[in-house]
């Protein structure tokens, strides 16, 4: 079997396997709807995403099939003396294909990605209720250096 990843933007026949993939975990099946019929927001969501110049929804795949999905925003900051940073969130695998090293590669690939674009920071946030995830992040070089804070609204 050939586990070659291919990455590529996101098209909106994409759209469908990318909430399946985000609603597919304890957390994502409380806060996403994967429903035969996508809701307008998904929808409108993905228009804004696919238009702006500063984000990448990227789909990944292996042998035609798509195992994962992920978005890269790269914000421009005055700190960091006017650096660039590249925020990456919605990070998902496939469920089918969880503990195959996949994300680790994924990974590599986000990182090359934010260097390329010369930014000096790659960030995430991981829920403090995924300690798995955190603990693969900190396995690929992520370091908890902030308390992160959210106001719902």
């Amino acid at each position: 079997m050939n586990t070659e990843l291919k990455f590529r933007l996101a098209k909106k026949d994409d759209l469908a396997d990318i909430v399946r993939m985000l609603s597919d975990d304890t957390l994502g099946v409380t806060r996403e709807k994967f429903e035969p019929i996508l809701s307008d927001n998904y929808l409108n969501a993905f228009e804004t995403i696919s238009k702006d110049q500063n984000q990448e929804l990227t789909i990944v795949e292996m042998n035609g099939e798509k195992v994962g999905t992920y978005q890269l925003t790269f914000i421009q900051y005055l700190t960091h003396q006017g650096g660039l940073r590249a925020q990456v969130e919605a990070v998902r695998i496939d469920s089918n294909f969880r503990g195959t090293g996949i994300g680790t590669k994924i990974f590599q690939y986000i990182i090359d990605r934010a260097k390329q674009k010369g930014c000096n920071m790659l960030q995430l946030t991981s829920d403090k209720q995924r300690p798995e995830a955190i603990k693969f992040y900190e396995s690929v070089g992520f370091i908890a250096t902030h308390e992160g804070m959210k106001l719902k609204m």
